[in-house]
C-alpha cells in the first residue's frame, strides 16, 4: 500500500502513462487517479479499463506522437514495451529489438525537450547477463540473456545515463522488472509467457495440461500491483543514477506454480520430462529497492493468480483487442 506521501504528491498532477493499457500500467493509472492525478494514457490497444483517464492512439515508435503525448505533462511512467515467449523472441527479434528502440527513445528525448522533472522507465530482467540470481551490480558485467530486446532495454537506461552526465536529470530513473503476471496480461497461447499461457491452456479445457520440463526450474511471478507500487515509488523517491530491481526476491517453481493454480481451479496436468526446462534458476535480488524505495510486494502467488484468473474469465478475449507486433510482422 502507498503512503499518504507518495500519492499526495501526485494530487493535482498531469500523469503520462504510456502502455497504460497494460496491466502494469493499468495499475498504476488506477493508483495515480485514485491520487487525484489527471491521467493520460498512450496506447494502440483497443481497451479503456479506466473511464477516468485520457486515452490518446499514439504510436511511440512516431517522435510526432511522443512530443504531443508529453505536452503539459508533469510526471511520467514509461511504461510501454513488448512481452512475448522465449519461442517468440527467438523467432521474431526485430519484433522485440526494433519497436522497442525506437518507443523509448522517442519518449525520454520527448520528455527531457518538455522539461519533465520526473520520469520512469521500466527496462527488464531480460537486460541482465545470464545468472542465477540477479543484483543490481552486474548490471552490464556481460552480454544481456534476452539477447535483442535485452540489448534494447539497456539502450534506454543508457540513454537516461547520458541525460544526467549532460543534462543533469537525476530525477530520471530505471528500474528492471522480473515476471510480472496479472490482470491485463496476454493470454494468447502463441506469444504468452507461462502465467497467461497456462490460464488459456486451462480455460481451453486441455487434458492433461502437459507443461514442457519436468517442474523443478526456479521463476520469479510478480503481481502487476505490487510492480506497479515499486514504479511509482521510484518516480518519488529516485533511483540515484541506479538501477534497481523490481520483483519479489522469492523463487518459485514451475511445479509450485502449476499446482497454485490447481487449488484456484482443478484441472488435470503432466511434466514432459523430455522436454527443455530452461535456465535453472532465475530469480532477483530486491534489497536495493526495500532499502532506497521502501518496496515490499505483498500479494501471495495464489492471490494474484486468484485476482488474474478471475479478471480472465470476466474479460477472456481482451488480448485479440491489443496490438500484437508478432501478428503484424508475420
Amino acid at each position: 500500500m502507498l503512503c499518504e506521501e507518495v500519492l499526495s504528491a501526485l494530487t493535482g498532477k498531469n500523469v503520462l502513462v504510456t502502455g497504460g493499457t497494460g496491466m502494469v500500467g493499468r495499475q498504476i493509472v488506477e493508483r495515480a487517479l485514485d491520487a487525484g492525478a489527471a491521467v493520460r494514457v498512450t496506447s494502440l490497444d483497443d481497451v479503456r479499463p479506466s473511464p477516468a483517464a485520457t486515452y490518446v492512439r499514439a504510436d511511440l515508435t512516431d517522435p510526432r506522437s511522443c512530443y504531443d503525448a508529453v505536452r503539459d505533462i508533469d510526471f511520467v511512467f514509461h511504461v510501454a514495451g513488448i512481452k512475448g515467449s522465449v519461442q517468440v523472441t527467438k523467432s521474431k527479434p526485430a519484433s522485440f529489438f526494433v519497436p522497442l528502440l525506437l518507443m523509448t527513445a522517442n519518449v525520454l528525448e520527448a520528455s527531457r525537450r518538455a522539461g519533465i522533472r520526473r520520469l520512469v522507465y521500466t527496462s527488464s530482467i531480460g537486460a541482465y547477463p545470464s545468472r542465477e540470481e540477479f543484483c543490481e551490480d552486474d548490471a552490464w558485467d556481460g552480454d544481456p540473456m534476452d539477447t535483442y530486446p535485452g540489448w534494447a532495454k539497456r539502450m534506454g537506461e543508457l540513454q537516461i545515463r547520458a541525460y544526467r552526465e549532460q543534462y543533469g536529470l537525476d530525477a530520471y530513473s530505471v528500474v528492471r522488472l522480473t515476471n510480472v503476471y496479472g490482470p491485463g496480461d496476454n493470454f494468447d497461447p502463441k506469444s504468452a509467457m507461462v502465467v497467461g499461457s497456462l490460464i488459456h491452456r486451462i480455460h481451453s479445457g486441455e487434458d492433461p495440461l502437459v507443461v514442457w520440463g519436468d517442474g523443478s526450474a526456479v521463476r520469479e511471478f510478480a503481481y502487476s500491483g505490487d510492480v506497479a507500487e515499486g514504479i511509482m515509488l521510484a518516480l518519488h523517491h529516485g533511483t540515484g543514477g541506479q538501477v534497481v530491481n523490481l520483483g519479489t526476491g522469492q523463487g518459485t517453481t514451475i511445479r509450485e506454480l502449476v499446482e497454485t493454480l490447481s487449488e484456484i481451479v482443478p484441472f488435470t496436468y503432466a511434466f514432459d520430462a523430455s522436454k527443455p526446462s530452461g535456465f535453472a534458476r532465475r530469480v532477483m535480488n530486491i534489497t536495493r529497492a526495500r532499502d532506497s524505495l521502501g518496496y515490499e510486494p505483498r500479494t501471495s502467488l495464489l492471490e494474484g493468480l486468484d485476482a488474474t484468473w478471475n479478471w480472465y474469465l470476466d474479460r477472456n478475449g481482451e488480448h485479440e483487442k491489443k496490438v500484437d507486433y508478432f501478428r503484424e510482422s508475420a
